[in-house]
């Protein structure tokens, strides 16, 4: 991987994807191919055949996918597994077919089972039925982890490398209560809460299961040290996780100080609680050399401040 290499970083506008653009700009590469969803639509195979064919790229991130919480992924089930596996077959065979050198495909930890031994190795990986709650989701990201390593048995190379990265969060987060993902959600519902002076919050369950995140920069810089590094003999999938998790209690209770919100938390057992813990084995990737740089207190208050900054720059323009 060279300074004058071409990299596309699809979904560059989001979470992990701007992250990506970020890491690989301060490191030095400067080639970098981004195309926002408007001028490439990666569920259109002809689309993305024409890009690869002429932007010849020698190497992928692939941050592009329909994501959410459980309220989104209860909703939309179908949209979920067509959007993924859609963008997940027309970039892989378009990938494949321009000789790119190596691809990040992104999967998740809700791949896992529902029902699994902590922390989670790669083997366990279809040893059981993953969460109900989001189960079309997690069916779409195992089947592009399964086709990246068909790819590489069929054509004896490991150019496409599956990652399962943990819960992440960080800047260009969807911070929709409805949408988002538990810590980005959660920011919101208690900064407006503060906002307007409640005396409580209710959230979903129990608050009992517990979540391991990591910070958005952590996943790239990952990312970039398995595009960089010799992974001719890793196995994968390979997990990336930060080796440390905490209740949606206590998470809830983090955002609270951060955000500054003082009232009560109330907690609506009716709703589902997910899987009871996800916490990630990641000794595999910390034996290939990378480690986690950002804590979790100082990557949420880095958080909250892009939160507030980009009101404030919504507010400018409206």
């Amino acid at each position: 991987m060279h300074a004058t290499s071409r990299i596309y970083v699809a979904g560059h506008t989001g979470l992990i994807g701007s992250a990506c653009v970020r890491r690989l700009r301060r490191v030095g590469f400067e080639r970098l191919l981004l195309k926002p969803h408007h001028e490439l639509e990666l569920t259109e195979s002809s689309a993305v055949d024409e890009f690869f064919d002429n932007s010849r790229p020698d190497y992928v991130v692939l941050a592009a996918g329909r994501v959410g919480g459980i309220v989104e992924n209860q909703l939309y089930p179908a949209d979920f597994i067509n959007t993924n596996l859609a963008i997940q077959l027309n970039v892989l065979r378009a990938a494949h077919r321009a000789g790119v050198k190596k691809l990040i495909l992104f999967g998740s930890s809700c791949m896992y089972p529902r029902d699994c031994p902590q922390p989670m190795p790669e083997s366990l990986l279809l040893s059981g039925i993953p969460e109900s709650t989001s189960l079309a989701y997690a069916v779409s990201k195992l089947a592009g982890v399964q086709m990246c390593l068909a790819y590489n048995q069929q054509y004896g190379e490991q150019r496409f490398i599956p990652l399962i990265p943990n819960s992440a969060f960080g800047p260009n987060d969807n911070f929709d209560p409805k949408s988002g993902h538990v810590l980005s959600a959660l920011i919101r519902r208690f900064h407006e809460a503060k906002q307007r002076g409640a005396a409580s919050v209710t959230l979903w369950g129990s608050g009992n299961p517990r979540r391991e995140f990591i910070h958005a920069d952590d996943v790239a810089d990952a990312c970039i040290a398995l595009l960089q590094g010799d992974t001719e003999h890793l196995r994968f999938p390979i997990n990336v996780g930060t080796g440390c998790d905490l209740s949606i209690r206590e998470l809830a209770e983090a955002v609270a100080s951060v955000t500054g919100y003082a009232g009560e938390i109330e907690w609506d057992t009716s709703k589902p609680d997910g899987a009871p813990r996800k916490l990630l084995d990641s000794s595999r990737i910390k034996g290939f050399g990378w480690r986690n740089s950002v804590e979790f207190d100082a990557g949420l208050q880095d958080t909250y401040r892009w939160y507030l900054q980009a009101m404030q720059n919504a507010e400018a323009k409206a």
